[in-house]
């Protein structure tokens, strides 16, 4: 049985990974923090697209719970390790600095980065002695460009970039890859209430992308024949960013 753990995987973006990577024959951990009806609603397509799951609930930016979820999983399954990590889990609190609240500054960071950290430092150790494994992390264009409105996202992000570089060359040599996409504008929740119609003229490709575009990249990401990719970046934005 091959296991993925898929963080922020019970809508957008995270589900079409979800059944992506069901439809390469994973056993699909969709985690989740409290929206347990979305979570099931990608479970059941993970098992309409052939393979199974589970949903494991646990606030990425939280250490301590992170560490009891996980440590709790690998003991029921002695023997077994996750090789895909997929890290989508994330939030948006647009504002413009100057009248930017500290906590939506934190909650945006804390959420990304530090839940980077929370769940990819648990999930090394057993990828290292095994040698192998895939780790792909959720960026954004606003992390490679920045946008304004949006400094604690581009900062976010960002940062979750130079990680992805960084950790990439630490891990090489024990044949895991660390890679990023940086997706634009993508039909999600996380678009809602912006102006679609006007956004779409500054997209070269002149509509907005699909989550399942996303995963088609992710996918291939986290597949063999990409094994010799690792630290890089990959836009899907239809243009927007070159």
């Amino acid at each position: 049985m091959k296991y993925a753990l898929v963080t922020g995987g019970s809508r957008g973006i995270g589900r079409a990974v979800c059944v992506k990577l069901a439809c390469m024959g994973y056993y699909v951990i969709v985690n989740c923090v409290n929206n347990l009806p979305e979570a099931l609603k990608t479970l059941e397509l993970v098992r309409r697209a052939g393979q199974d799951g589970e949903i494991m609930m646990f606030d990425v930016s939280n250490g301590e719970q992170v560490r009891k979820t996980i440590e709790e999983w690998q003991d029921a399954h002695p023997g077994c390790y996750i090789e895909v990590l997929v890290n989508n889990a994330g939030i948006r609190r647009d504002n413009i600095l100057a009248l930017m609240p500290q906590e939506d500054w934190n909650q945006v960071l804390d959420i990304t980065l530090k839940g980077f950290y929370n769940v990819t430092q648990l999930l090394l150790p057993s990828m290292m002695r095994r040698k192998y494994g895939r780790i792909v992390n959720m960026a954004s264009v606003s992390g490679l460009s920045g946008i304004q409105g949006q400094t604690n996202y581009s900062a976010a992000k960002g940062g979750l970039i130079a990680a992805t570089k960084a950790l990439a060359k630490e891990v090489a040599c024990k044949n895991i890859t660390v890679n990023a996409v940086a997706p634009g504008f993508i039909k999600t929740d996380m678009v809602e209430g912006l102006d679609e119609e006007a956004l779409r003229k500054t997209i070269p490709a002149n509509r907005f992308g699909t989550p399942e575009e996303v995963a088609e990249v992710v996918g291939f990401l986290v597949s063999n024949v990409a094994g010799y990719i690792t630290g890089d970046v990959i836009s899907i934005c239809g243009g927007l960013y070159t």
